[in-house]
């Protein structure tokens, strides 16, 4: 089994990925959730059952469309095939779409997008794990994914250089 720390460098590593693929879509991407606040309180937060140890990784904005992004490293089964999502992230990202207004969307490793609707309708639930936090997942075929280009858009193609004038 990864340690925390193993399992956090995966995580790190994908939401730099997801934050890239945005920006080249036209989205501007910040750090949001656990990533915003010290070791400490990240820590003494994971110890908790508050929803807001599952507060989405980053925060996008497209002109007036602003989206909650969860990314989801290494959550996909290679037996199966199949996503997995904790239970009490579900939960929480439900109530916290219902706070904000705001969508969740999570993006996972091969940039399949579902939202916590998706999976709550779809999904089979699975038993508690003993890897990461202990709770129990939803599974969910990959293939009920929508692409990562259908909800954020195409990359952009670079503006073409400027023309000297005169």
């Amino acid at each position: 089994m990864a340690s925390f720390h193993d399992r956090k460098a995966v995580g790190d590593a994908h939401e730099l990925r997801v934050a890239q693929e945005l920006t080249v879509r036209g989205w501007d991407v910040a750090a949001w959730g656990q990533a915003i606040l010290t070791d400490v309180v990240s820590r003494a937060l994971r110890g908790t059952d508050s929803s807001l140890r599952w507060t989405p990784d980053l925060i996008a904005a497209q002109e007036k469309r602003v989206v909650l992004v969860d990314c989801k490293g290494r959550m996909k089964s290679r037996d199966t095939g199949r996503h997995s999502v904790q239970r009490d992230a579900v939960m929480a990202h439900l109530q916290l779409t219902a706070w904000t207004r705001l969508p969740v969307i999570y993006v996972f490793d091969d940039l399949g997008v579902l939202t916590p609707m998706d999976i709550l309708l779809s999904g089979t639930r699975g038993p508690h794990s003993p890897i990461g936090s202990g709770t129990a997942y939803y599974f969910i075929p990959a293939e009920r994914s929508t692409p990562f280009d259908e909800v954020f858009g195409t990359t952009r193609p670079a503006a073409p250089p400027l023309e000297p004038v005169g």
